[in-house]
């Protein structure tokens, strides 16, 4: 990857950004008819490789033109793919084009192409057809779709035709990913120039299918004037990396790779005190202690014989009621609570909410956080905190805020909390309380699995507590976000990694923690040789 494409992954913008970007595009002297041209062979390339990838069936397309400019492009892509001997048929059910959009449209009549207004009858056509090309609209949809066209979008879905959608799978909202009374279910989309915020949006998920984005050249100065330091970046693979603690010191030590205090489990849940346990250990945290349950503690030992595992005092339902009360929990760099805890377990979580220690918190530990004022009980601490939600326990702390848009909905609770927000999903958000949100960008349903959120939380602690480890506590904020990204990124690409090996049926929570240094190896061993000539130099 260039430099230049590692920039533009970053990015991810509104439609009235991309508006601004284009405006500036076209006022610097770009005629609007060579950028359509510019764009459209693009696309006609890529369309081709999957054209070749595809089923011989005659190299039958059909192309659905909306009235503007992203029509505009999918005639220019209508006429060469014509001119290259593909079968094509348009369908345009609409009386009014944009000028430009016109004359193409006019031109590919004059070659003779098929030229179609109804749906029926294309839809019969593209039986044997191996591909539908999606012009309807791009970006900046803001009406919902109805009446015939809504049906159409409907009966070509139907079609079970493999669709490419050009920019955005029309009729979905740029911004939000909503879709707007209907639209299209897309098998590949081309993003063009740059990554649009529904790409990040759970709701656009199912339409989106395998997306990439396609770069016509925009020039960085023109982004950078409109973005600036964007408030929210897409989550790359580089960015991530940095988050991680991929190299030491040849003189460290164990107490230099950072200590981890992880309180965690129950008679009930105990698993989600080994799948943390597993995920710490995973991390490469130099010492991780592991507060349990009393009755939980011989079983745990004998599964992580590198953690000091201590047993607390517990209820008749195997709950923590208390710690042990010689800890100090000043000695641990980080300290990360709440899985499998159950809500009983107020004690422990109310000791560790009074501590001048970077705090993560998580699963039960949210929910009794929940009880408490949480805006209020998080402002109020006197170190770092970081809350790892899903959308209900999201929705129990900030009843206020509406996650619809996990994004934003990430931000604003960050904002009000002063916490690092880490919400989970099928594309989790990170925000920190300045503002700065990242979205992830890739993701597995084979981590829709009870324990996968355990797993995050010990490698969450276990990389937070080798970042902070020896700092002092004004560099704790920025290390706690660097590790939120790093094992975000992390926890995700190994359940991608796996699902692809294994299927999405086969990547348990088990398999999950022991696939994490896996995955991560050949980046270490990549990162490890870029520092060790850094060091040379």
């Amino acid at each position: 990857m260039t430099h230049r494409q590692a920039q533009l992954e970053t990015y991810s913008v509104t439609a009235e950004q991309m508006r601004q970007i284009e405006s500036r595009i076209f006022a610097a002297g770009m005629p609007v008819a060579a950028l359509m041209e510019k764009v459209a062979g693009l696309i006609v390339q890529r369309v081709e490789q999957l054209l070749r990838s595809a089923h011989e069936s005659g190299r039958r397309v059909g192309i659905l033109v909306g009235p503007g400019h992203n029509g505009g492009d999918a005639l220019v892509v209508a006429r060469e793919l014509w001119l290259k001997g593909h079968k094509v048929m348009i369908y345009h059910p609409f009386s009014k084009r944009k000028p430009l959009t016109e004359s193409h449209g006019n031109y590919v009549r004059s070659l003779g192409v098929p030229w179609q207004t109804s749906v029926e009858k294309l839809v019969r056509w593209t039986e044997d057809c191996d591909y539908l090309i999606d012009g309807l609209f791009g970006f900046g949809l803001a009406r919902p779709i109805e009446g015939d066209l809504a049906a159409a979008i409907a009966a070509l879905n139907q079609t079970n035709r493999p669709i490419i959608s050009l920019d955005l799978p029309s009729g979905i909202h740029t911004d939000t990913g909503q879709v707007l009374g209907a639209a299209i279910k897309a098998t590949h989309t081309l993003c063009l120039g740059l990554w649009k915020q529904a790409f990040v949006q759970e709701a656009a998920l199912a339409y989106m299918g395998n997306a990439q984005l396609i770069d016509f050249g925009i020039p960085l100065a023109d982004i950078q004037a409109v973005l600036g330091t964007p408030r929210v970046q897409r989550l790359t693979p580089p960015r991530a990396l940095k988050g991680l603690p991929l190299y030491r010191s040849a003189t460290a030590h164990k107490y230099q790779a950072g200590q981890l205090l992880l309180i965690a489990g129950s008679r009930q849940y105990a698993g989600a005190a080994l799948l943390a346990g597993q995920g710490a250990v995973a991390s490469g945290v130099g010492m991780l202690t592991l507060m349990v349950p009393d009755s939980l503690r011989l079983w745990l030992v004998g599964q992580l014989p590198g953690a000091l595992v201590v047993g607390c005092t517990e209820g008749p339902q195997g709950e923590i009621t208390a710690l042990p009360a010689d800890i100090r929990l000043n000695q641990y760099d980080v300290i990360a609570c709440g899985p499998g805890l159950t809500q009983q377990a107020t004690a422990a979580v109310a000791a560790v909410l009074n501590s001048d220690r970077l705090l993560i918190l998580d699963a039960d530990g949210l929910n009794i956080l929940a009880t408490r004022s949480p805006r209020e009980t998080l402002n109020h601490r006197s170190a770092p905190t970081a809350i790892t939600p899903h959308p209900g326990e999201f929705r129990r702390l900030f009843p206020e805020i509406s996650a619809t848009d996990t994004g934003l909905a990430a931000q604003q609770a960050a904002e009000l909390s002063g916490a690092t927000v880490v919400l989970k999903g099928a594309r989790s958000a990170i925000s920190s309380p300045q503002g700065q949100l990242w979205m992830n960008t890739i993701g597995t349903p084979a981590l829709a699995r009870g324990g996968s959120g355990d797993v995050l939380t010990g490698l969450l602690g276990g990389i937070a507590a080798q970042k902070v480890a020896g700092q002092e506590p004004e560099h704790w904020p920025q290390a706690l976000t660097e590790a939120a990204l790093g094992s975000v990124w992390w926890h995700a690409q190994t359940g991608v990694q796996l699902a692809s090996q294994r299927s999405i049926l086969g990547v348990d929570p088990t398999t999950l923690a022991k696939g994490l240094d896996k995955v991560i190896g050949a980046y270490a061993v990549k990162d490890q040789r870029r520092y060790t000539r850094y060091r040379k130099a």
